[in-house]
């Protein structure tokens, strides 16, 4: 096999990784990627290349970078200090490291939003990705400190929650939640069901409050309204497709997603 055979293999192996991953059939996948289902099979399979525009709808699609895409080794790594020691063992990649503190407030900020929405038939995981971004973004601007504090990263889906997958993956095994796939209309959506109540000791009352508040706001939205309604925060318009969102940015935001009021002289 000569090496570029060997690339096309590779990269169509990784592929099928990210969309079984995804949970993703590739009828699916060829819908959102603008192709027909066969080519998905010849991808996957090592049998076509992939063109540049391609690979850029492909890395959009798995919320991840070009270069995650074509190495695992440029992949964003999610590391739980406790479990610090299983480093050696990894690949080389982008470290984003979750403290103890912020794990545990993680958990209980996503149980106690799914024992308050996770039943309603639109809450999957790409609302339940926004709802977290809202409230750990609105939460920041109210009060300039952190609530869960979370790497959120550009997407073409809006923002998405680095270290949802590994922290979600612990509580599954915990027993914490049970994920469940299902049909949202014709579409399929992965869906997260809480299987115990809130420690609400590890909740502030403020922190209740803005989360009630981000629920009533947005968790009647479906997938498709709740990512158009986050392309117009500035937060997601003032960052390059594939990069980290800066908490700091929420400071330039304008009605209706500001939680403050400005003077006039700060506008």
């Amino acid at each position: 096999m000569s090496p570029i055979n060997e690339i096309y293999v590779t990269l169509g192996k990784r592929i099928r990784q990210f969309r079984e991953e995804a949970e993703l059939s590739q009828q699916r996948l060829a819908e959102l990627a603008g192709v027909l289902r066969p080519t998905i099979s010849q991808i996957e399979n090592g049998e076509r290349k992939v063109t540049a525009d391609e690979l850029i709808t492909f890395s959009k699609v798995f919320n991840t970078s070009v270069e995650g895409l074509l190495d695992p080794a440029k992949e964003l790594q999610v590391v739980f200090l406790e479990d610090a020691g299983e480093e050696k063992k990894m690949k080389p990649r982008i470290r984003i490291n979750v403290p103890q503190r912020n794990l545990q407030k993680f958990k209980e900020v996503l149980v106690y939003i799914l024992n308050k929405v996770g039943s309603k038939p639109n809450i999957g995981e790409t609302v339940i990705y926004k709802l977290l971004y809202f409230i750990d973004f609105d939460h920041y601007e109210k009060h300039e400190e952190q609530l869960i504090g979370a790497t959120y990263i550009k997407n073409t889906y809006g923002p998405t929650p680095v270290e949802f997958k590994k922290i979600v993956d612990k509580m599954i095994k915990d027993k914490d939640i049970v994920r469940v796939a299902k049909k949202y209309f014709s579409f399929p959506q992965t869906k997260y069901l809480p299987l115990r109540k809130p420690d609400l000791g590890e909740l502030k009352a403020s922190e209740k409050e803005l989360i009630d508040d981000v629920l009533c706001r947005l968790s009647d939205m479906n997938a498709s309204q709740i990512s158009e309604y986050s392309h117009n925060d500035v937060p997601w318009l003032t960052t390059e497709d594939g990069k980290a969102i800066e908490y700091e940015s929420v400071f330039y935001r304008r009605p209706p997603y500001s939680m403050r009021e400005y003077g006039e002289d700060f506008r």
